[in-house]
């Protein structure tokens, strides 16, 4: 696996930012703005569009090179002026050589008229890195999502539909590879119907390549020194060219809601919250329904989680998911309050013996520093604070999250109702409608459901049958001391501790599967002291742990909920019993693609299975619930969307005969 690198800048003597790897500008300071604004705004007449987007209505532009955001920036603030304030705006942009914070910082402070968006987008501007990166702006009027890594790479893999494409690459001279006919079919392939496209280049084969893609282009006045450039719009797949392959009907999206836009979000945990904040940011009305008294009452309650990223070297589904959601996940903190609710001090992975110390060399190799590197013993020590038998992986965008504060902030929205003590034994289609009951007591009805209780969904028919497994963690809480003070970054091994939060430190965190006690045990007590001294001899010290007596110790137990591919489970629900009759073919032959619409259960979603790494995965799989329903671009690639899918145990059973 090789990481996108960071684009090689040069300033000239007017301030222009300038492309080592291309040997291009990225734009003029004298006619940039002016220059986006006729070639891409005009062409696309995005004016009039904003203008006659109705509340509740999204228009979606596409780019091939996101470069300094200019672009983005600039129909950002269009859309701010004419769009009414229910309308939304969605913007996907692809960079191969995304650029620093310090250069893009540097970049936008040329254009002071942009000031206001340019700021968001730079507080925002956190943990980019490779694969779906999504923003979110404007309490999710605006969303951004970025897709690090090569054109031919990154599109195949987005899900959406694109009204307005911004075909931006440099000169096709200086960067012919953005200027291909398989990157014009995958323009294609992505355009919704009446999608228009502009681009600054009036080149002749790069017209005819755009018209043999299947849109209709046309040359147009340009401006300044760009006496040309070209506008069209997408008139339909050539009937010359083979279609793009169909996705398969079990993993395609249902049928959009058309009634209500209200969902009932069961359980408010990270992944209940999570999804019921990006509903409410989309104009849906969410019912919040938790059988406690309040919100992140089970593992979401613990007092400090980690953001804790165990990647893979091989770039697999879950290390691409983590990616993507630890860099969601880490923007949302900047919202919260720094040393209380969170605090971005690092974490140090300790390379506590030789295959650990050997898989920590192999992820050096196959991500840039700026996410992790790999620090020897004297280095770790300084970094942490304490003493240290060994060095370890250094990532030092990650740290703590009080977990509760984080739902809260979620939770927050005024579209969202809390309803405490409401436990749902029960769902009832009733019409288009989903009753939740708890026994003879109508709680709430909606045309949306989603489970988002952990294991708990398995009380429901529906889900009952989805291999999820709950698992005991518990932690334990210590005093901070004057001596512990010294800890200044989260240290993990086969536990973690972290630097305190209101003078506690946090520390775990066991694995029970056995247990179903929620009540805090000496055992598992005295098992975390043990974890402390793997960790840090001299820490435990620090914190007088090594004379505590554990009967006294004080914790927290709860229960993880994790799948056994170890990846969540989101997404829409099918009926398992009409599934299998409808795919019964899959168990002959695995390559048949039935042409069998997916017997969905429609409505129903899930949100759940995200085991120890909710603060990473859960905020961003809310995100992917919404985009299925608002019928919008996943913020994830295609195949790590399936690789997450609820259908994809069932569909394993049918090939491999297990059913």
């Amino acid at each position: 696996m090789t990481f996108t690198s960071h684009a090689q800048i040069d300033w000239d003597e007017q301030g222009n930012p300038h492309s080592r790897e291309f040997s291009d500008v990225y734009f003029s300071t004298q006619s940039g703005l002016d220059e986006t604004r006729h070639v891409f705004l005009k062409q696309n007449d995005l004016t009039n569009r904003f203008a006659a987007l109705a509340a509740g209505e999204r228009l979606v532009i596409g780019e091939t090179g996101f470069g300094t955001g200019l672009n983005f920036l600039c129909a950002w603030q269009l859309f701010a002026e004419h769009a009414v304030a229910g309308a939304r705006l969605h913007f996907v942009s692809v960079e191969k050589f995304p650029l620093s914070r310090c250069d893009l910082q540097r970049a936008l402070a040329l254009w002071p008229e942009l000031a206001t968006c340019a700021g968001q987008l730079l507080d925002q501007y956190i943990a980019v890195h490779d694969g779906f990166q999504r923003l979110v702006f404007d309490g999710g009027r605006v969303t951004l999502t970025l897709l690090i890594g090569d054109a031919l790479d990154m599109l195949p893999q987005l899900d959406g539909q694109i009204d307005a494409w911004f075909l931006d690459g440099f000169a096709p001279a200086k960067n012919p590879e953005m200027w291909t006919p398989e990157l014009f079919a995958e323009l294609a392939r992505l355009a919704a119907p009446g999608s228009t496209i502009s681009t600054f280049t009036s080149t002749g084969w790069v017209r005819r390549a755009l018209n043999a893609a299947g849109f209709k282009m046309r040359r147009t006045p340009g401006i300044g020194h760009k006496w040309e450039v070209l506008r069209g719009a997408f008139v339909g797949w050539p009937e010359d060219v083979p279609r793009p392959a169909v996705v398969k009907p079990w993993f395609a999206r249902p049928a959009p809601i058309t009634t209500q836009r209200k969902a009932l979000v069961i359980g408010a945990g990270l992944a209940g919250c999570a999804t019921a904040a990006s509903l409410a940011a989309r104009g849906w009305q969410v019912s919040l329904m938790e059988r406690h008294g309040d919100l992140a009452q089970e593992a979401s309650g613990n007092p400090q989680g980690v953001l804790y990223l165990k990647l893979s070297a091989h770039g697999t589904a879950l290390s691409q998911l983590i990616l993507s959601g630890f860099g969601y996940t880490r923007r949302h903190l900047e919202y919260l309050q720094r040393g209380t609710d969170w605090d971005g001090c690092g974490v140090l992975q300790l390379a506590f013996n030789d295959k650990e110390a050997e898989r920590q060399t192999q992820l050096a190799h196959a991500f840039p520093p700026e996410l992790l590197h790999v620090l020897d013993q004297p280095t770790a020590e300084a970094r942490a604070g304490i003493a240290l038998s060994c060095g370890g992986l250094f990532f030092p965008e990650g740290g703590w999250v009080h977990p509760p504060a984080l739902c809260q902030f979620q939770a927050t929205h005024p579209n969202i109702q809390l309803l405490a003590h409401h436990d749902v034994l029960e769902l009832r289609r009733s019409g288009e409608q989903w009753q939740a009951w708890d026994g003879e007591r109508l709680l709430d009805e909606a045309p949306v459901v989603i489970l988002a209780g952990a294991a708990e969904v398995k009380r429901f028919p529906a889900s009952a049958e989805l291999p999820l497994k709950r698992i005991r963690g518990q932690i334990t809480r210590l005093a901070q001391t004057p001596a512990s003070e010294a800890l200044s970054t989260v240290v993990c091994a086969e536990g973690y501790v972290a630097p305190a939060r209101l003078g506690e430190h946090t520390l775990g965190a066991s694995f029970d599967f056995k247990s179903d006690d929620q009540t805090p045990t000496t055992a598992e007590h005295q098992s975390n002291l043990e974890l402390l001294q793997e960790i840090s001899e001299d820490l435990l010290k620090r914190l007088g742990a090594d004379a505590l007596e554990p009967e006294y110790l004080q914790g927290r137990a709860a229960f993880r909920c994790t799948s056994p591919d170890y990846l969540p489970i989101v997404g829409p629900l099918a009926d398992k019993q009409r599934f299998l009759e409808a795919y019964a073919a899959l168990g002959k032959d695995a390559r048949q693609v039935p042409d069998t619409v997916c017997p969905w259960l429609d409505g129903l979603y899930i949100n759940s299975g995200h085991g120890s790494r909710g603060l990473i995965t859960a905020p961003l799989s809310g995100e992917l619930l919404a985009a299925w329903l608002d019928n919008e671009p996943l913020p994830l690639p295609r195949s790590i969307a399936e690789a997450c899918h609820p259908n994809r145990f069932a569909l394993r059973a049918l090939i491999r005969g297990k059913i």
